[in-house]
């Protein structure tokens, strides 16, 4: 059995394969780039008006009437030869003639016939965007790593970028074991319960972004769990296990683990609730065989296999935000174990919930944090600081 920090440790420095795939840029929101972006153009690739008004040749005068010549609009690709006192009617976006230096905004100008005085004069250069003024030809303008959003893909689109390398997600297979579950919607059977680890934890993963989620069942016996982590292994890059990873007589994963040649990384974590967590790898893909008990399992999918989810996708600091609080009343562990617990935070005060029991979602769907408290730690007073893993906090 090892630690909380132990575990976290050997998570962290799990190597994970690099997986870059082309993609259009409109399937990429909240993938990571998997390539450095450089422009391909200017931007703005020609000198573009940033206001609607005049463009006309600067000049020190004072008073400045301007003869109005002509009109651009966005779009237009003519040029003219404008001479000094003369003008154009010019609207944001649209292409500077090549001789003007200068807009002045139509609130500045007062129009008679085909004249523009201008009322108040803007500096030299005012209002013209100049070539490349954004991001010039050539420029690293993304970087890899970055985690996509509409922004990034505005961006690329307006540099004219259809497709992007990006590290493809990993598909996560959840395999549910035990005699005893039964689907919900239909009367439960005496001594049956419902089972609803996999829909909680495919719930979960779609919250984070992942979509490509294969649940599949195994019945308690030794072939069956076989069976069902063959198939696992075979359609995910992930594999999340329910259940069966105790020491009772009919708990068979870990020896199916084994027989498929499946390494162990850990097994067992000094910690309440979760402590039966399985962790290995077999190639390039990676197992967590979870307590089937629904707040272990799924406290152990946010501390642990979340994070190598994430990582796998590319994604920096892949855990969920921890903050520090006060906590609003005495609290003593006398387990010598670490501990996670649900509880809500509030204008930074922490308060632990009533019923932590392994098997309790009720109070896990009233959380908005788990508070952490180390192996070590025997005494809690009122107002001390508290460890906290917000749960609707998405990381980066």
């Amino acid at each position: 059995m090892i630690s909380v920090t132990e575990a976290l440790g050997l998570i962290n420095a799990t190597s994970v394969p690099e997986r870059i795939k082309p993609m259009r840029i409109e399937k990429t929101l909240g993938l990571i780039l998997g390539e450095d972006i450089t422009a391909p153009i200017n931007m703005p690739p020609f000198r573009q008006s940033a206001m609607d008004g005049y463009a006309f040749i600067w000049s020190e005068n004072d008073n400045i009437v301007l003869h109005v010549i002509d009109t651009f609009k966005a779009g237009d690709t003519t040029n003219i030869d404008l001479k000094p006192e003369e003008a154009v009617r010019i609207f944001t976006g649209a292409k500077v003639p090549d001789q003007a230096d200068t807009v002045v905004m139509q609130e500045h100008v007062n129009t008679k016939d085909q004249q523009a005085i201008i009322i108040k004069a803007p500096k030299k250069g005012a209002n013209v965007r100049p070539v490349g003024e954004q991001v010039k030809k050539g420029d690293v303008v993304l970087k890899k790593g970055l985690q996509i959003n509409e922004a990034t893909i505005g961006f690329l689109a307006g540099l004219g970028i259809r497709k992007v390398a990006v590290i493809k997600p990993p598909k996560i297979a959840i395999l549910v074991t035990g005699n005893e579950l039964q689907n919900a919607g239909t009367p439960l059977a005496d001594g049956a319960i419902y089972e609803s680890n996999s829909i909680m934890l495919k719930m979960a993963l779609k919250r984070f972004g992942y979509s490509k989620v294969k649940i599949f069942r195994a019945r308690d016996t030794l072939k069956a769990t076989k069976q069902g982590i063959k198939k696992g292994l075979k359609f995910g890059d992930v594999l999340l296990i329910s259940g069966g990873i105790s020491v009772g007589d009919y708990d068979f994963v870990k020896e199916a683990l084994e027989s498929k040649k499946v390494k162990a990384h850990f097994y067992k974590i000094n910690q309440k609730p979760g402590k039966p967590l399985w962790f290995g790898q077999k190639d390039q893909k990676f197992v967590f065989a979870l307590p089937g008990n629904p707040a272990s399992a799924l406290t152990c999918f946010y501390v642990y296999a979340l994070p190598l989810i994430k990582k796998i996708s590319g994604i920096k600091t892949p855990h969920l935000q921890r903050t520090e609080a006060r906590i609003s009343s005495d609290f003593n562990n006398n387990s010598g174990k670490s501990l996670f617990l649900k509880a809500t935070l509030k204008d930074n005060e922490l308060s632990i919930l009533q019923g932590q029991q392994s098997s309790m979602l009720h109070t896990f769907s009233s959380s908005n944090v788990l508070a952490y408290i180390p192996e070590d730690v025997k005494t809690i007073s009122k107002g001390d600081a508290i460890t906290c893993i917000k749960l609707n906090s998405y990381g980066n």
